[in-house]
């Protein structure tokens, strides 16, 4: 599975942006696709995390209510809706697909930067 994440940019408080996470590859090995972001000098941390069997989500708890995660099928891609956002969501952001068979692919990382 190949991954190509897009959207980030610069945003002020309060404003919004869209990433998105394209797949290729082996789709239909896809367990779950979804989001980790990591500021600098910080882990890796969830996001959120879309579960392709049964279309469930969660999300981590500084983002619930504001992020939204949505899943477009023709085009292999997960959105990622962000809205409300906080200069401590800064960081860059990854998309992870886990395979069903526990295989973990990451994407290269794409950069958000929320400005006070």
């Amino acid at each position: 599975v190949q991954l190509q994440a897009s959207g980030g940019g610069l945003v002020q408080t309060g404003g919004s942006l869209r990433l998105s996470c394209t797949a290729s590859g082996s789709i239909s090995s896809i367990y779950s696709m979804g989001w980790y972001r990591q500021a600098a000098g910080k882990q890796r941390d969830l996001v959120g995390r879309f579960f392709f069997g049964d279309g469930s989500r969660n999300y981590g708890d500084s983002v619930k209510g504001r992020f939204i995660m949505s899943r477009d099928n023709a085009e292999n891609t997960l959105y990622l809706q962000m809205n409300s956002l906080k200069p401590e969501d800064t960081g860059v952001y990854y998309c992870r697909v886990v395979s069903k068979t526990g295989r973990t692919y990451w994407g290269q990382g794409t950069l958000v930067t929320v400005s006070s």
